[in-house]
């Protein structure tokens, strides 16, 4: 699972069928103190996240086993919100 922040939406008018009626986000992954790491990425939303949310991100084949995206084509899934990060201190 890849922890990330939500920074933009995609709109594509041409798409692959399968894809009709799925919202893209573009999100950025990110540490669990909320620092931005690594390049950005476009996920399809599962669970109606929104710009500036910290969410949970699938990928690969964990991806095509989200909701309704059995036979898609899709590399990335965001399959939760994160309401909180509770990290020791010291870790």
């Amino acid at each position: 699972m890849i922890l990330a922040r939500i920074v933009g939406t995609v709109v594509a008018t041409r798409k692959d069928p399968r894809l009709v009626g799925h919202k893209l986000l573009v999100a950025r992954p990110m540490d669990p103190q909320r620092k931005s790491e690594g390049a950005y990425l476009v996920a399809v939303d599962t669970v109606d996240a929104g710009v500036g949310e910290s969410v949970l991100i699938v990928s690969g084949s964990s991806a095509r086993m989200a909701v309704g995206l059995k036979d898609c084509p899709v590399d990335a899934a965001v399959v939760g919100i994160v309401d909180t990060i509770d990290v020791p201190a010291g870790d």
